[in-house]
Order: C-alpha cells, then sequence, then structure tokens
C-alpha cells in the first residue's frame, strides 16, 4: 500500500507506523524522555528479539533518536545543549578502554548538498591520529588522548569501488577500535527534517537515505563495533502529500485511508526526493553541531 511504502530510516517513525495502524510489535522496547528546559525530546528504541528484528525491518539493537525542533534554527546556545546531549549519548556506546583508536568515517556526496552531511562533519573533528603517531601522547600536552582518524570515502559513481570495500581497507591498516560512520537518512514525516539526529549501535548501509542501498557497514562485514548517526534531509515526494491531506486522512477509516493514498499518490512520487531551500546553510550547522558532539565525547574527562 501506498502507505506503507512511505520509506524513513528512522527506527521511531517505524515503530510509530506499527502504533497508527494498531499493530503490535513484540521484542521491541521503547523509552522517552523529555528535557523542557532544552526542548529535546530523546526517544530510545529498543530491539530485543529477532522477531523484532523481523517485524521492524531492523537489526537488533539499540536506535537512540533525538529530537530538537529548532535544531535547523541559527541558535548557538540551542546547538550547544544538542551537541552535549549527543556527546552523552556517544559516551555510552564506545567501548570502554581508556585509549580508543577511532576512525570516523563520512558518507555520502560533498557535491550534492543535502549528502554531504559525513563529509562536512569530518572536516570538522579534531583529528589526533597523526599527531600522536609523530609525537606520542605526551607531545600533545595530555596524559591520555583518543586517536582520531576520518575518512570520506565517497560514493561509488566517483571511486568505482564498494564504501564497504574501501573502508576495510582503511579498517585492516589502522586497526580502529570502533568506527562511527555519519550519514544523511530519509524521513518519513516533514516535522522531523533536519530536526533529527539518529545514533545506533548497528551501524549504516551507505545510501540509504534516498532508497539507493549499499552494503551495509557494521559488526558482521567489518568485524568491528559501528555506531551510527543520521539525520534525515530528505522526504520523499509521497510524504509531502500524506502530510498535506493530514487532516482529511484523520476522519478516514484505516482502510479508506489506505485505499485513499493508494489513488492519490502516484507511483512516481516514491522515487523524488525533496529537501528544503535553504538545505545549505543548515547542513553546515547540522555538520558543526555533530562534530562538536563527537569532540566533546572524544575529550578527556574533566576531573
Amino acid at each position: 500500500m501506498a502507505l506503507g511504502r512511505i520509506r524513513t530510516d528512522l527506527a521511531l517513525e517505524a515503530k510509530e507506523k506499527f502504533e497508527e495502524e494498531h499493530a503490535e510489535v513484540r521484542g521491541v522496547v521503547v523509552k522517552e524522555d523529555y528535557n523542557e528546559e532544552k526542548d529535546i525530546r530523546t526517544t530510545t528504541v529498543i530491539i530485543e528479539t529477532e522477531n523484532g528484528a523481523k517485524t521492524m525491518g531492523r537489526p537488533q539493537g539499540v536506535y537512540i533518536t533525538l529530537e530538537a525542533p529548532n535544531m535547523s534554527v541559527p541558535d548557538e546556545d540551542y546547538h550547544r545543549e544538542i551537541s552535549k546531549e549527543l556527546a552523552e549519548h556517544m559516551k555510552g556506546l564506545l567501548p570502554e578502554k581508556q585509549e580508543l583508536n577511532i576512525l570516523v568515517v563520512g558518507l555520502g556526496n560533498r557535491d550534492i548538498t543535502p549528502d554531504a552531511l559525513g563529509p562536512d562533519v569530518v572536516s570538522n573533528l579534531h583529528i589526533t591520529r597523526h599527531i600522536i603517531r609523530e609525537y606520542g601522547v605526551q607531545g600533545t600536552g595530555e596524559e591520555k588522548l583518543h586517536s582520531i582518524s576520518g575518512l570520506v570515502p565517497g560514493v561509488m559513481g566517483q571511486t568505482g569501488m564498494e564504501t564497504l570495500e574501501i573502508v576495510r581497507g582503511v579498517a585492516e591498516e589502522t586497526r580502529p577500535d570502533v568506527i562511527i560512520a555519519i550519514d544523511a537518512l530519509a524521513a518519513r514525516s516533514v516535522k522531523r527534517l533536519n530536526r533529527t539526529i539518529q545514533i545506533t549501535d548497528t551501524g549504516i548501509s551507505p545510501g540509504s537515505g534516498v532508497g539507493n542501498h549499499r552494503t551495509g557497514l557494521n559488526q558482521e562485514t567489518l568485524g568491528i563495533r559501528v555506531i551510527g548517526i543520521g539525520v534525515p534531509t530528505v522526504v520523499d515526494g509521497a510524504t509531502i502529500v500524506r502530510d498535506s491531506m493530514a487532516h482529511l486522512l484523520d476522519t478516514l477509516e484505516e482502510a479508506e485511508k489506505k485505499e485513499f493514498l493508494e489513488e492519490m499518490i502516484a507511483p512516481s512520487l516514491h522515487s523524488m526526493f525533496m529537501t528544503p531551500k535553504d538545505v545549505d546553510e543548515t547542513i553546515k550547522r547540522l555538520a558543526f553541531t555533530i562534530s562538536e558532539g563527537l569532540n566533546l565525547a572524544f575529550a578527556k574527562p574533566e576531573e
């Protein structure tokens, strides 16, 4: 049905879709928290069983979603709070080791603005691996310091290689303890566009945001823990139609709603992806917010 084909990369939205259809999903736990002072809502979806993973269409693991309504607004103080929130969640997912070797991979095409989030995040990171290799940790003036390296592998149309092949080759050479992969995603709700960050310990699939799924980067394919970070920067055309008719749809029964959408949403709309007109400035702002969150997560803990 048209409603079911409206795509999303957010585990939270996948869970909401089942709730809208009054379908019970076993093996999935949802925890919610709202910080009124910061105006940030955190929803944690934990897929605990194989049945839950099969139903949700996602691997077993933890999916943390930060929703910040004003994330697309140029408010430095607000973005600083988002960075701090992101850092706290990242610390909880990183391996417990005093000095980690971390590889951050910025997925996406730098030449296409809505897809440039990953490369832009890597550009703003505090990279330390080359300094540590040259001078040692003591040479940096710190007693303990994580080794951070960054990689922007591009896309297959630019390199002729699968992203997995490039990342695996670099990982075999640098032997990271953990890989953090950042990519643009797709949402099924306009209200979450550029206002949501998803963090997951299940890795990420390059190109997922526009339905161009490549081989995933995860523990299974790389033999290394992979933490995925994504922001929905696009929605498909069918989402725009559905959101525009939201009030009308609320008056219909579920069967009528599906039949109506099937007739109204042309199949071609599912291959069209849309993004806000100010996406260039928004991506730069979001990339800086995420990179600052990672820099805080990697920094030496305050005494």
